[in-house]
């Protein structure tokens, strides 16, 4: 005789099971739209780990674009100490985003041919919210915004990212907010182009790694921002070095060269200055 559920399968009493007219963990996550996202082109199992891969990872982006542009404005107005857990954030998101190639990597050379040419022209070059992750970080294309032509409404989204001041921007002005001298060229660019290394701001961080008890808090925005830095180059490593293992030397789907494109883009890193200031110190 079946006697019932088990008292260590048995709900706690005032465990809410009625969702008729509340609002349930599912409604609240929206997953009917979320799981219901995934559309094969191809009867191949593996292009499920193909979509949804990617699909996590502009999750995550867009995550990451959510703290950037908070901590920007917290730098901006001069609250430094709210943006370090912000930068920490993104550095652990990166982290996922990482360790997204890893799985990936599972996908055999083999196993993509059979799917690959479904995607057309397609391809993560195409990536907007990576675009605006690298204009936020202070690495400005003009011409990718050509990608986003055909969607006017996102292209005016990148046309006014585009022109914003980056976080480097805003943390290269509290430089200056703390009276270390960065020349009024660096204060007043133009935010549509990527920034370039400047001796300046080179010697105003010099000074703040000379005396961090003086600047700690400069310091460790420093810090936080090699981290994110670094962390964005380690992504950019393991997508080059995953699409190697996966299809080689051959041609983007999108038309870029590649592995050879992948790897001209991992010698781009951010904040320069934060770099070679450590071979003067």
């Amino acid at each position: 005789m079946d006697k019932g559920p088990t008292d260590k399968n048995r709900l706690e009493e005032g465990m809410v099971t009625d969702f008729e007219k509340d609002m349930s963990y599912g409604d609240y996550l929206h997953l009917n739209q979320i799981l219901s996202s995934q559309h094969l082109l191809s009867g191949h199992h593996d292009e499920m780990l193909f979509i949804i891969i990617h699909q996590t990872s502009e999750l995550w982006m867009k995550l990451i674009l959510h703290e950037l542009t908070a901590a920007t404005d917290n730098i901006k107005a001069g609250r430094l100490e709210p943006s370090f857990k912000m930068l920490s954030r993104v550095s652990r998101i990166q982290q996922q985003l990482v360790q997204s190639w890893n799985v990936l990597s599972t996908l055999t050379p083999s196993d993509y041919m059979e799917f690959r040419e479904k995607l057309g022209n397609s391809s993560g070059f195409q990536s907007f919210q990576n675009r605006l992750i690298e204009f936020a970080m202070g690495q400005k294309n003009t011409q990718i915004l050509t990608v986003f032509r055909h969607q006017p409404e996102l292209y005016e989204t990148m046309m006014v990212n585009l022109n914003k001041p980056s976080i480097y921007d805003a943390a290269i002005g509290a430089l200056a907010a703390r009276g270390l001298p960065v020349d009024e060229s660096v204060l007043k660019r133009d935010w549509s182009e990527t920034y370039r290394i400047n001796a300046s701001v080179e010697s105003a961080w010099l000074t703040v790694y000379r005396d961090v008890h003086k600047y700690w808090d400069l310091y460790e925005l420093a810090e936080k921002l090699l981290d994110i830095g670094s962390q964005q180059q380690f992504w950019r490593f393991h997508h080059m070095s995953t699409v190697e293992r996966i299809i080689g030397q051959r041609m983007g789907t999108g038309g870029s060269s590649g592995v050879s494109y992948l790897k001209k883009v991992v010698d781009q890193p951010f904040f320069p200055e934060l770099w070679t200031l450590r071979t003067k110190l």
